[in-house]
């Protein structure tokens, strides 16, 4: 396993890393949820993801389970959760969503409750919140961190100039500012990664810990003709991601990036993933698989991006369509 540093900050995150969005609760119980942890933590992953929003707070008691059972040395692995959505989709009341004061404390202890920890290794804003004023985010995050509940703060698809705004307010304040940010980032989502956070790499020194690299699955092939059996998509409660996903055009690009695939001898989710890490500014990538040979399969990723040579991410870059923009 490779690790890289957090950005400027000191933490070291395992390059690849195991979420549990729309999976834990959904498609994987807590048996599942053991035995992929498992073979994450043994294949040297050390961090871990969750939100309050994942399956309303489920999400994080499966973690919390599994993490008490397996009783893994606590200085070996990270665990982060997320704030702002809230547990009740449109039944929050007001104060049980956003960024206020008031939601990220008790957010972050209902997490610490669920989960079983004693501190987070790192929080996150989910989404910015235009209506809490920066100060109070910035201050309640600082005050986290001096209780010690968290480790590191960040933001999960915020703005470059929101995020810069907040490194600006902790600097006046003489406060700790973002350490990471969580955008998507995937073949098909890459202004923000290779162009908008530029200023954030460069200046403020920000981590990324990337969601999607399989861009919901897409990039897997297994929806190239149709949505099998079983699949996510299958689901009831999927079915918000089928225009996401099932977009003629991408599927054709997809068609096209399973030949280079094939040409290296690996699969579409790998080479897709293997993308994502080669790019420097990505801490980690988070991986999302419910099944233990899908998770054995990303996990190549790993020694499969120091092969991918600039005519290969040149040859992909024409098969998109694009070309970076950094």
């Amino acid at each position: 396993m490779e690790y890289r540093r957090l950005g400027k900050a000191g933490l070291q995150l395992s390059v690849v890393s195991y979420g549990s969005w729309v999976t834990f609760s959904q498609q994987v119980g807590d048996n599942s949820a053991d035995k992929l942890m498992g073979i994450a933590y043994d294949a040297g992953i050390n961090f871990f993801d969750n939100a309050e929003a994942y399956a309303g707070g489920k999400s994080e008691e499966i973690m919390g389970r599994v993490l008490k059972q397996k009783n893994w040395d606590r200085t070996s692995y990270c665990v982060s959760s997320k704030a702002f959505f809230g547990l009740y989709g449109v039944d929050n009341k007001p104060n049980q969503k956003g960024l206020s004061r008031k939601h990220l404390t008790e957010a972050c202890n209902a997490a610490l409750q669920r989960m079983q920890l004693d501190y987070l290794d790192l929080f996150y804003c989910h989404r910015a919140d235009p209506e809490t004023p920066m100060e109070e985010i910035v201050r309640t995050m600082n005050t986290l961190i001096e209780q010690g509940k968290i480790l590191y703060w960040g933001t999960s698809e915020w703005s470059a100039a929101e995020i810069l705004e907040a490194h600006d307010v902790a600097k006046a304040l003489c406060l700790i500012g973002p350490s990471m940010e969580q955008p998507q980032y995937n073949l098909f989502e890459r202004q923000k990664m290779e162009s908008d956070y530029l200023p954030i790499f460069n200046g403020a020194g920000m981590g990324t810990t990337i969601w999607s690299p399989l861009a919901s699955g897409l990039l897997t092939g297994k929806y190239n003709s149709g949505i099998p059996d079983g699949s996510r998509l299958s689901l009831q409660n999927y079915s918000w991601l089928k225009e996401r996903v099932m977009d003629p055009a991408k599927l054709e690009k997809v068609t096209s990036l399973s030949a280079v695939a094939k040409e290296l001898n690996t699969t579409l989710s790998t080479l897709s993933i293997a993308w994502t890490i080669k790019n420097p500014n990505v801490t980690t990538a988070i991986l999302g698989a419910t099944k233990d040979t899908q998770l054995l399969e990303n996990l190549k990723a790993v020694e499969l991006y120091t092969q991918l040579t600039p005519e290969i991410m040149n040859q992909i870059d024409e098969i998109m369509g694009t070309k970076p923009t950094n």
